[in-house]
């Protein structure tokens, strides 16, 4: 895709198309839908905690192979290329959306151990994050040196990186089965796996472009310029410091690297307080409250985390399920979900033809939306109490909650796109000639 100068000279690179953002958006809302609905289905196992249970893995692996790559990718191709202000190539978006919606196949093949299906969905996922790997490559490696930069290419290429090593890592998991890998214990593995995923690729990311998307959405004041990536430095080597103590079992460095990684996000909660309070929103909108709730939810996952390390809480399957769901569903999937319906207005109103042109606010049902926060974050604390106290009816009843954030979601989603039709209309058109 072509860039095109700004005034002044400062170039600016072209979002994604809005049709594309909104296919790749789509795929992920319906993969969030199947992942409410088998929470609900998986309520016995969550409650006993039973963590290797079928529903209970078809549930994380909806999330983290079906939901997430396909959200994350849309919104990085929609904001990333301005915030770095280079362009996107014309092929590989589109390319790998196809694949990556094998996502929610590798999933359901994991959770119920079919090789048959596993492996030529595995190789389909990994050849759509490879596609899109390049591309966030590229973009990063492309981006002008001596301009100011809304995002740090260090952050984009080391979450890359670690995404990249997340599913190698759960590659090599599904052909170990059981078995211990270099000395180190299966549930270790996962437990690298996990933070692999969830710390080093998608809270890094949310770091990164937080930064600056936060007070933009928010219409707050803007951080100032920094002269290095601290923060993302920071928190790759807090998660490195926790990486090394899960495969050494070394509870001191297990400690360390948590405490490193929770000072960084303890800062970026401070950043999102400040846009909280100096908003000028008339009401606060779903990137904002999912943050700040996602941020609260990971402050629970974390304490549970250390107390289970220093030997506060005994090591249970009901608090390892209720840390997950807290880390990797109130955290990683609210916080990118809290983005969706705002982007996919954003990605309308810039492709809108040339002519009269909505507000950007007439695109984003921000009522809806916020209906939504909330009883994502009634759902998910009601869920993971109901996981802590091993209530059945508890985990049913956060789940049903999840289930109607989700629907919200959906609703926002047609609203939004019904009334961006001139700009997907336009696009199709110029994609037919």
């Amino acid at each position: 895709m072509s860039v095109s100068p700004a005034p002044g000279g400062v170039r600016v690179g072209r979002p994604a198309p809005a049709g594309l953002v909104a296919c790749y958006f789509a795929a992920a809302l319906v993969c969030w839908l199947a992942a409410t609905a088998a929470l609900v289905s998986a309520r016995d196992e969550l409650a006993a905690g039973a963590v290797w249970a079928p529903q209970v893995l078809l549930v994380v692996h909806l999330v983290a192979l079906g939901f997430l790559p396909l959200a994350v990718t849309g919104g990085a191709l929609h904001i990333l290329p301005t915030l770095l202000r280079t362009g996107l190539s014309r092929w590989r978006g589109s390319l790998a959306l196809p694949l990556l919606c094998a996502g929610p196949l590798l999933a359901y093949a994991i959770a119920h151990d079919l090789e048959w299906l596993l492996w030529p969905s595995a190789t389909a996922e990994t050849a759509g994050f490879l596609l899109v790997g390049w591309e966030l490559a590229a973009l990063s490696v492309r981006a002008p040196r001596g301009r100011l930069l809304l995002a740090s290419r260090a952050g984009v290429l080391l979450s890359t990186s670690h995404a990249a090593a997340a599913l190698a890592f759960g590659a090599l998991l599904a052909e170990g089965e059981w078995r211990p890998l270099w000395g180190i214990p299966h549930e270790r593995l996962i437990a690298i796996h996990l933070h692999l995923a969830v710390i080093g690729w998608l809270t890094l990311l949310l770091v990164t472009v937080g930064r600056t998307l936060g007070p933009m959405l928010a219409l707050a004041p803007a951080e100032p310029p920094r002269r290095a990536p601290l923060e993302e430095l920071a928190l790759t080597g807090g998660l490195w410091l926790l990486l090394t103590g899960f495969a050494l079992d070394a509870r001191t460095l297990e400690a360390a690297g948590g405490l490193v990684v929770m000072a960084v996000l303890v800062r970026f909660a401070a950043l999102m307080a400040r846009v909280g309070r100096e908003h000028r929103l008339d009401l606060p909108e779903g990137p904002l409250l999912h943050f700040l709730t996602g941020l609260f939810f990971f402050a629970q996952a974390a304490l549970l985390g250390l107390g289970m390390v220093v030997g506060v809480f005994e090591v249970t399957p009901r608090r390892l399920v209720a840390y997950v769901l807290a880390l990797l569903v109130g955290w990683a999937a609210g916080a990118t979900l809290g983005h969706l319906g705002k982007l996919l207005s954003l990605s309308v109103w810039a492709w809108w033809p040339p002519g009269p042109r909505p507000k950007q606010a007439a695109l984003y049902p921000r009522r809806l939306w916020f209906a939504e926060a909330a009883a994502f974050a009634l759902g998910i604390e009601t869920a993971v109490d109901g996981v802590l106290a091993g209530s059945q009816l508890a985990v049913a009843a956060g789940g049903v909650l999840l289930i109607a954030a989700a629907a919200a979601a959906c609703a926002g989603a047609v609203l939004t796109l019904t009334a961006g039709r001139p700009a997907l209309r336009v696009q199709a058109a110029a994609r037919a000639v």
